[in-house]
């Protein structure tokens, strides 16, 4: 038995008990050190509301290609914010991006993204616009539900999240399109990104 406190508070510990509070440390510290933890909150945000913009500048295209073009643009100023606003979380943490944790990241994410733009080019020229929106959401939390293997555990929650919201736009009128996908990468991004900015560190 061991004894902790002063001589006439001190009580008798278990040594199991102390044993157990240390491999729980052990394994928290090795659980840390081997996840992405740059995911960046304020970045999350920043995304939804570029986000929620391009669905209304989306929604007032008049043609397929237009339409398309006002998505690529805001994808392209998302994948900036959030290189940018993760590296400087890595940074404030005294981290780096290209630590394995980031590598498998990544590793996780590119195989549903690129699975999604080669879908977007070919719904594109089989004229079937309308299932494009789904399949973003759909895939876009594909890739977020494998990559947050690797990261904080409310990341894989938010890409399941995104791909409930995908599997509904896949199956409701195409009308509602840019209202899915401004309520997806616009609300759930901000919903997400102020959770992990006030509980995981910006």
């Amino acid at each position: 038995m061991a004894f902790q406190g002063s001589p006439e508070t001190r009580e008798p510990v278990a040594i199991d008990d102390r044993a157990r509070d240390n491999i729980r440390f052990i394994r928290e510290t090795m659980e840390r050190a081997g996840s992405f933890t740059a995911i960046p909150g304020w970045g999350g945000i920043a995304i939804g509301i570029t986000a929620a913009g391009a669905a209304v500048i989306a929604s007032q295209q008049t043609t397929p290609t237009a339409w398309l073009l006002a998505w690529a643009t805001e994808a392209a100023v998302a994948v900036c914010i959030a290189i940018w606003t993760a590296f400087s979380k890595a940074r404030r943490a005294r981290g780096s991006l290209f630590s394995g944790p980031g590598r498998r990241f990544v590793h996780g994410m590119a195989p549903p993204l690129l699975a999604g733009a080669l879908l977007t080019l070919l719904l594109m020229r089989m004229g079937i616009e309308s299932a494009i929106p789904g399949i973003w959401l759909l895939l876009y939390g594909t890739a977020i539900v494998t990559a947050g293997t690797f990261s904080i555990r409310i990341v894989p929650l938010m890409g399941l999240c995104f791909m409930v919201v995908g599997a509904a736009a896949l199956f409701c009128s195409p009308s509602w399109g840019n209202a899915f996908l401004g309520g997806g990468f616009g609300g759930l991004h901000i919903l997400f990104g102020a959770i992990i900015a006030s509980k995981y560190g910006g």
